[in-house]
């Protein structure tokens, strides 16, 4: 903050308005008694004579001196008007602005709160929001957060006006005009200057700057930083965004919108014609202890507008509400792009196929039994695939005391080893590989779920069982230390996932057949930490994520259970391998190329060992 220099002018003004305020008291003290109604006649008279004084008019009329040595014409538009601040207002959204700076002081969301029960404000006292910084011809640089508005009230069909004016003349002032429709989230803001072309350097472009320190709403603050980014819409259909997880920053043209995102909620800017060169940055603060974890991001863009005829006249929307992809779209204005559904088919099967499945499961049933019947359908989609699996994993087990009868005959002899093992699985009709390949044809759908529930603006402040918000952690009961990645709290439904994980592993593991190679890492072991980490990693996540992961492996488990003891025949698929081994099998071409490869290098080998 700037040092205030000590100004003789004020001192004197107040030196004066003192003098006059301690002979006053004397004189008070010192007066004849007269009627009660006299005295208060006179006092009045005597308080409406100093207020039209000349020594106050000259008190006050220190600062506007100064503002003109300083400014020169300029300084007009730091006097204050003392103005109060004004208010719009609609069904969704509260908002104040100052009179000073002409900027959002307040936007409230009417209809949220956040996790400490209180409003959900997206700007609150502690932004310069939004500022514009131009030069003037005589070389002075300034900020319209420093200039005082004055200001106009209207309504038209429905629609209130608020037109905010800083003056020099009538014919000479800069221009802010907010205006809101009676239900939306959009606030619709125009900027311009009048009369201003010979006082304004055209050659220098006015600066827009535009400021959002975010505000924590979850209780999570480290989750929700996860998902708290900036994000930016350029050229037709392209998006952008900055790290979510330190500090970044980027410059692009040809922008179309600027999303402050904050997990749930968004502050987004949208110009009504693309911006041809934006700078944007990101500073993370949910680490910074001396703001208490009140804040998790400082948000920041700015960008020129053009003069047209020695003034500017730039339009812009601004959206403050709810990170919803349904009424994002309802805009028509792509916003919806600004929440990250996933990338690649990952994105796309959350935009056509979960995302309308859960709106409409979640329009007749409670969220949290949404999420179970949504788990429930997506298992069931995927159980020809978790058949297929098993089924190979049958034919492996059936097959091992073969392969290991393989590893002890030729256990100094690794490519002869490989040469018979792959001519027992082609000979029973057995591929070791087809039980991965289930595995990597689920993935996308449950990486999708992944990546939609932490996302699913509908299950925020959504309760379930014990679980008072399933967009963020459950907890059962709280710890009086912070264990390190771990948190401050025991979540039962990780705890519950972790568990059916681990059951999970070890009737899948059961029917592992490939011997541990030398050298490589024991995978029993890392199959059994999957269940520990996915019990430290879940803690402080979605409880809807963690509903799900727990959901879907009982499910798991309970169709491996119904295919091993309901629909597969084991003894039929052991006479089925018998078979497959009696028939000549006719090699792949592929196949053939490789035994052959294999057998050339046996041959190699062969060779240099008779050399040496």
């Amino acid at each position: 903050m700037e040092e205030k220099k000590f100004d003789p002018y004020q001192f004197t003004g107040v030196f004066l308005i003192a003098l006059i305020l301690t002979w006053m008291l004397f004189n008070n003290d010192n007066t004849q008694e007269i009627p009660e109604s006299n005295q208060d006649k006179d006092k009045t008279s005597k308080v409406s004579d100093f207020k039209n004084s000349p020594l106050n008019i000259i008190g006050e009329s220190v600062l506007d001196d100064d503002n003109d040595r300083l400014y020169g014409v300029f300084g007009r538009f730091m006097q204050n008007k003392k103005s109060e601040v004004q208010i719009l207002e609609n069904e969704n959204l509260y908002i104040e602005i100052d009179p000073k700076g002409g900027v959002l002081k307040r936007v409230w969301l009417k209809d949220f709160k956040n996790y400490l029960d209180e409003p959900l404000n997206l700007i609150y006292e502690n932004n310069n929001f939004f500022n514009v910084i131009f030069s003037t011809l005589d070389g002075r640089t300034l900020n319209s957060k420093d200039f005082f508005f004055t200001s106009e009230l209207t309504a038209y069909n429905d629609k209130q006006i608020l037109s905010l004016k800083s003056k020099i003349s009538d014919q000479e002032f800069f221009e802010f005009i907010y205006s809101i429709d009676p239900k939306t989230y959009l606030i619709n803001f125009d900027i311009r200057s009048s009369g201003m072309s010979s006082l304004l350097n055209s050659k220098v472009n006015p600066v827009v700057e535009i400021k959002n320190r975010v505000f924590r709403n979850s209780k999570s603050i480290n989750y929700e930083n996860m998902y708290t980014e900036l994000t930016y819409g350029y050229e037709d259909d392209k998006v952008d965004y900055l790290s979510a997880t330190g500090e970044d920053e980027e410059t692009e043209n040809e922008v179309r919108w600027v999303s402050f995102r904050q997990h749930f909620f968004s502050s987004i800017i949208i110009p009504k014609e693309k911006i041809s060169e934006v700078s944007f940055s990101s500073v993370n603060l949910a680490d910074r202890d001396d703001l208490d974890q009140v804040y998790t991001k400082d948000f920041s863009i700015s960008f020129p507008i053009k003069y047209s005829s020695g003034n500017f006249d730039s339009g812009f929307e601004f959206y403050f509400g709810p990170s919803d992809h349904q009424i994002l779209k309802s805009y028509d204005r792509d916003l919806e792009s600004s929440v990250s559904l996933g990338w690649g088919i990952f994105g796309w099967i959350n935009k056509f196929v979960f995302l309308p499945l859960f709106g409409f499961l979640s329009s007749f049933l409670p969220y949290g039994i949404s999420i179970i019947v949504m788990t429930i359908i997506a298992r069931l989609a995927m159980s020809p695939v978790t058949y297929k699996s098993y089924v190979s994993q049958v034919k492996m087990k059936i097959l091992r005391p073969e392969i290991e009868q393989i590893n002890k005959k030729f256990k100094d002899d690794a490519i002869k080893r490989q040469q018979e093992t792959m001519s027992l699985y082609s000979q029973a009709g057995a591929n070791p590989m087809s039980g991965c390949i289930p595995a990597l044809i689920q993935l996308p759908v449950f990486y999708s779920l992944f990546v939609f529930f932490p996302i699913a603006f509908e299950l925020r402040q959504k309760s379930f069982l014990w679980a008072d918000d399933l967009s963020s952690y459950d907890v059962i009961v709280e710890l009086p230390f912070y264990f390190p990645l771990y948190g401050d709290h025991i979540s039962l439904f990780p705890i519950l996932a972790s568990i059916a994980i681990f059951i999970y592993t070890k009737m899948t593991m059961g029917q592992q057949t490939m011997p541990q190679q030398p050298g490589m890492p024991n995978m029993k072991i890392i199959m059994y930490l999957m269940p520990l980490m996915m019990l430290f990693f879940f803690n402080n996540y979605s409880s809807g994520l963690s509903l799900y992961y727990f959901i879907s492996n009982l499910l798991t488990i309970f169709l491996m259970l119904i295919i091993k003891n309901y629909i597969i025949d084991n003894d039929k698929i052991h006479a089925q391998i018998e078979e497959n081994k009696k028939r000549p099998k006719k090699t792949s071409g592929f196949a053939a190329r490789l035994q052959k490869a294999m057998e050339e290098a046996e041959k190699q080998k062969k060779t240099r060992n008779r050399r040496f």
